[in-house]
């Protein structure tokens, strides 16, 4: 497994058509591969997220089976004459994980649930819209994804939930589009968790990094990083 990171130039034309659609941005990605890897299956997928980590510095992160080359990125909307992208070998990285370890997290995802608004109609999946049931989305994957979230010290037995854990949700993203080859129109929510958890599953984590959580992994969600708490 890799983990590749590469600065985008915000000023290029090119970018900004590149960020306001996950369709081209998830075409780039796939053509960063000589061989595109196989379809997702049992085995690690390639997963990307985009973010914003000050108004002059938006970064691409993959991780993938195989190593990518992003030169055309580099070419359309990086700097020729100066850019680069950063690629680790992620597996040694993956090897180290062990229950008990904390770590901050960054994770964008599409948070959903089933629902119908009569008795009558077939359910739907919809977007939860409201911090509160976001966080909620995440919580209820936490064990199924070998983590769980740290709760903060607090000697208050009724704090709310959205105040009761190392968790921030932003960068809400209403996305809308329509399906390349089926004229489908599409539309999701993307957001942001930031926060800190604690390993409880060391296995289970390595399958949640490498695999994606949630829904939308082919429109730039469901990418879990790890950094020193």
């Amino acid at each position: 497994m890799y983990l590749t990171r590469f600065r985008i130039n915000t000023a290029r034309v090119g970018a900004r058509r590149l960020l306001s659609s996950p369709q081209r941005m998830h075409a780039a990605v796939m053509s960063s591969f000589a061989e595109i890897p196989a379809p997702a299956g049992q085995g690690p997928r390639v997963l990307w997220r985009i973010d914003q980590d000050s108004p002059t510095a938006t970064h691409l992160h993959i991780v993938s089976p195989a190593k990518p080359d992003l030169t055309h990125l580099v070419e359309q909307v990086g700097w020729p004459q100066t850019g680069r992208w950063e690629t680790f070998d992620y597996g040694p990285f993956l090897d180290l994980l062990a229950a008990g370890q904390r770590w901050a997290f960054r994770l964008t995802a599409n948070p959903v649930h089933t629902a119908r608004r009569k008795d009558d109609e077939p359910t739907k999946i919809t977007a939860h819209v409201g911090v509160r049931h976001q966080m909620g989305w995440l919580l209820q994957r936490q064990d199924n994804a070998g983590f769980r979230v740290i709760e903060k010290a607090s000697e208050h037995q009724l704090v709310p939930e959205r105040d009761r854990h190392e968790l921030v949700v932003h960068n809400r993203r209403e996305l809308a589009f329509t399906k390349a080859g089926q004229g489908k129109p599409v539309t999701l929510v993307s957001v942001t968790f930031d926060g800190r958890l604690e390993v409880t599953d060391p296995a289970v984590l390595r399958r949640t990094l490498t695999h994606g959580l949630g829904k939308a992994k082919g429109y730039g969600c469901g990418l879990m990083t790890l950094v020193k708490a």
